[in-house]
């Protein structure tokens, strides 16, 4: 019969499903994506397993953990073009895991409920070139908080008097400062230096916010800086400050507190465990923000206790190499 498999001239049927094999070995193709997605999927789900040493290596996967979901999706076209299908079904597994435990962040917030407050976190960086410009923008926001941190002169100064006209309340310490649109009480500054520093080093704030909703007790904190380099992440002053913070928060017995800062690590980094442990982080959103030009991670943070943090969106770039980043907040009940 004309055309059948193994005739002359015969057209062999490929099933766009089916596997090919290699001309010399007659193993399927794909064993590398296959064993990459295998390998994604366990880092994904057992990433806390991963050992911090050498290099910090677990909390260097943490900070990127996001990144494994892209990578998945690139690995998948690779195993669609090449038409592995034990490829493609291995890769399942990690697509699953990401969807699941990262995917969420992606899903919209719903709409704003009666008792929430906005916060504008930012780092507005030292040598920003147009301090003004970057306060008009954030108080452009309309949040009712906005936390800043590297606040240096003569710009503290000009961040002072820009904001003051819609954020009559404010407190500065060191580098960090709050500015609010509701009363503040008693500000203190909180020492979280790590030991090894010994210049003059301040970068945290606690005040007390007298919302509409009842007293939150609000926190600006800038935590160390953490650098990439050939030993790994070398991020062990900013896990020192986030321990003594971590500290002063179990021992803070306000019911509502707010959290907001450039914290120097993403939500996942367990080097941010004492934080993250006793506050929720954002439900929904990515808003990466740094660095600006290109973000690839949220290092700026929004963080609640005796409430939640339904979603976290990046604003529009300033003079700062950070993007600010607004968060909603829904506080629990009201003072009794």
């Amino acid at each position: 019969m004309a055309g059948r498999e193994g005739k002359p001239g015969a057209r062999r049927i490929r099933w766009p499903w089916r596997t090919r094999r290699t001309p010399e070995g007659g193993r399927p193709r794909g064993r590398l994506l296959a064993g990459l997605g295998a390998a994604t999927a366990a880092l994904l789900a057992l990433h806390r397993f991963v050992p911090n040493t050498p290099g910090r290596l677990g909390s260097l996967l943490e900070t990127f953990l996001f990144w494994l979901g892209p990578l998945t999706a690139l690995l998948l076209l690779c195993a669609a073009a090449r038409r592995a299908r034990t490829a493609l079904l291995v890769l399942l597994l990690p697509a699953v895991v990401w969807a699941a435990v990262l995917g969420p962040r992606l899903l919209p917030a719903g709409p704003p409920g009666p008792r929430e407050l906005t916060v504008v976190q930012h780092n507005v960086a030292d040598d920003n070139a147009d301090p003004a410009g970057t306060a008009r923008a954030l108080a452009d926001s309309g949040a009712d908080l906005i936390a800043l941190q590297e606040l240096v002169d003569p710009a503290s100064a000009v961040y002072r008097r820009e904001l003051a006209p819609r954020y009559p309340y404010h407190s500065v310490r060191g580098t960090v400062g709050l500015w609010s649109r509701h009363p503040l009480g008693t500000t203190r500054a909180l020492d979280i230096r790590p030991r090894d520093i010994a210049e003059p080093w301040q970068r945290a704030l606690r005040a007390e916010v007298r919302t509409p909703y009842g007293e939150v007790a609000a926190y600006v904190v800038h935590l160390p800086s953490v650098r990439l380099g050939p030993g790994g992440l070398g991020s062990a002053r900013r896990d020192e400050s986030a321990a003594r913070l971590g500290r002063i928060l179990a021992a803070e017995r306000a019911r509502r507190v707010v959290l907001a800062g450039d914290l120097n690590g993403t939500v996942d980094d367990r080097g941010l465990a004492p934080l993250t442990s006793r506050l929720g982080a954002p439900a929904r959103g990515l808003a990466l923000s740094y660095p600006a030009a290109l973000p690839v991670a949220r290092i700026d943070q929004v963080l609640a206790r005796g409430g939640r943090v339904p979603a976290i969106r990046a604003l529009a770039a300033t003079g700062s190499d950070h993007l600010p980043v607004l968060a909603r907040v829904a506080l629990d009940g009201a003072d009794g």
